[in-house]
């Protein structure tokens, strides 16, 4: 079996496996917010979204990719961060992480797969925000690569919703 055909394979799995966990999965019923206001995975970033005043864009027509961190990816960042970012004072900075997290179009889990490999290893995703980050494989799993060289994994995939997609990922990327 190919590499690319495994991991599409898994990613199915985790899908099918991960759907009752997460509200929107499967079928597309919702948008990205309404599905991340549904789970209690994703607390931290609803927060995050609405005091950006993100919430209008990320429900709106999209299509959108979003490579969602979970609220332990943000309780690994330093003490306060979170707290400090969601100040009224530091929206614009606060949007800036948030927009680093979505790149526009749909990119499935088998389509970025096929973009690493075409790309010798890895792919560069320009996000909403402007900088890029990197996705690379790991063995199955999908490694993204930020400006500051911090890594996360995707932990779930093609969460598919009606503006989007949603991955999951344990760790909070941060631009350059």
């Amino acid at each position: 079996m190919s590499l690319s055909r495994y991991f599409a394979a898994t990613a199915a799995a985790a899908l099918i496996i991960s759907a009752p966990a997460f509200a929107g999965s499967g079928s597309p019923k919702g948008n990205i917010v309404a599905a991340a206001s549904a789970s209690p995975d994703f607390k931290t970033l609803v927060t995050a979204v609405k005091a950006a005043k993100l919430t209008d864009t990320l429900a709106g027509k999209g299509p959108f990719t979003v490579f969602a961190p979970t609220n332990d990816a943000f309780a690994k960042l330093d003490s306060g961060t979170v707290e400090n970012l969601l100040k009224p004072e530091n929206r614009d900075q606060l949007a800036k992480i948030l927009t680093y997290h979505v790149v526009a179009g749909e990119v499935t889990a088998a389509a970025l797969v096929q973009q690493i490999q075409a790309g010798g290893g890895s792919a560069k995703l320009t996000t909403v925000e402007g900088s890029q980050l990197t996705a690379k494989l790991d063995g199955d799993k999908v490694i993204l690569v930020d400006e500051n060289n911090r890594t996360a994994t995707v932990t779930k995939t093609d969460l598919m919703q009606s503006n989007g997609i949603i991955h999951v990922i344990d760790t909070v990327v941060l631009p350059g």
